[in-house]
């Protein structure tokens, strides 16, 4: 998870509230809801809100409310409310459903209070950050969610490699690890690599370690 900046809303969803003050998200049409779509992965740079997978296309995710619809009725149509999530299921949107969401990835804290393994595995640092965690099926645990923590080693490990660094064995260099989280955070033709946030807070431990 990384912290999301939201920009502006799309226009076409702005004009529709003028016309429709009193309107819900569930009445909107497709065509605004994938116009929405494709202005939040653009926003995430083709990552899930919540795991960091890469998502493809606007047909590989989904609308994703961070406070669930029917928990807030007032902010169906509150853009600043609304992420991109990959479809897996039993995973981020699909898990998340109505629960609450005490970590999001529109708080910076996200950053910091997530902290992932080489192993794939992801610890929550806080109370809020486990709860999250457990409500996204994230991976803390291999018997939660084998395959998420399979596929982020596998991507992340391979992301370290072509950036010539092993692993297994790290990097101690400061200045080094500090040029390739900047590198590394600045997208390529709109959009980053898969787990990108997750290679990035794995180089900023070795930093603090």
């Amino acid at each position: 998870m990384r912290t999301i900046s939201k920009g502006a809303e799309p226009p076409s969803l702005a004009a529709w509230k003028r016309t429709n003050p009193h309107g819900r998200y569930n009445q909107l049409t497709e065509d605004i809801r994938r116009i929405i779509r494709q202005h939040i992965l653009e926003e995430q740079f083709y990552l899930c809100a919540y795991c960091c997978q890469q998502i493809q296309n606007i047909d590989a995710c989904h609308n994703e409310h961070i406070e669930a619809q029917n928990l807030n009725p007032g902010r169906t149509l509150d853009f600043s409310n609304i992420v991109a999530s990959c479809n897996t299921p039993n995973q981020c949107g699909k898990a998340h459903k109505s629960q609450h969401l005490p970590l999001t990835p529109l708080m910076t804290e996200c950053e910091t209070e997530l902290r992932f393994k080489i192993s794939g595995r992801v610890e929550g640092m806080s109370e809020p950050a486990r709860v999250t965690i457990q409500v996204l099926n994230l991976g803390d645990d291999e018997k939660n969610n084998r395959s998420l923590i399979e596929k982020r080693k596998q991507l992340s490990n391979a992301l370290l490699w072509t950036n010539d660094i092993n692993p297994n064995e790290g990097l101690e260099d400061e200045e080094l690890l500090e040029m390739l989280i900047s590198d590394l955070s600045q997208p390529q033709q709109g959009k980053m690599e898969p787990f990108t946030p997750v290679v990035i807070n794995i180089l900023k431990s070795w930093l603090q370690s």
